[in-house]
C-alpha cells in the first residue's frame, strides 16, 4: 500500500494518506464541497452519508456522499 496517494480537487492536485475520505480530502484544501440553492457554502455535517451536505462530484459522478468514500489514486473531485 503506498504511503500516499494522489487526488484532484477542483482542479489541484492534492496528496493524502489511504484511507482518507473525500469530504476529508476536500476539507483540507479549504473549500466547501457544494452551494446551497440560496447560494451558502455547504460541507459534511453528519459524516455518515444522513446529512447530504457532502456531496460533491466525483470522476463526473454528481451528488457523491463525499462522506461514505474513500479517496483512490488518480480520483478527481469538483465542488458542486
Amino acid at each position: 500500500m503506498p504511503e500516499r496517494i494522489t487526488v484532484t480537487v477542483n482542479g489541484q492536485p492534492l496528496s493524502v494518506a489511504p484511507g482518507t475520505s473525500v469530504a476529508a480530502a476536500i476539507m483540507m484544501t479549504g473549500v466547501h464541497c457544494r452551494t446551497s440553492v440560496a447560494g451558502e457554502p455547504r460541507s459534511p455535517l453528519c459524516g455518515m452519508g444522513i446529512c447530504f451536505e457532502c456531496r460533491a462530484m466525483v470522476n463526473g459522478l454528481p451528488h457523491c456522499r463525499t462522506c461514505q468514500m474513500l479517496c483512490e489514486p488518480g480520483m478527481e473531485v469538483r465542488s458542486q
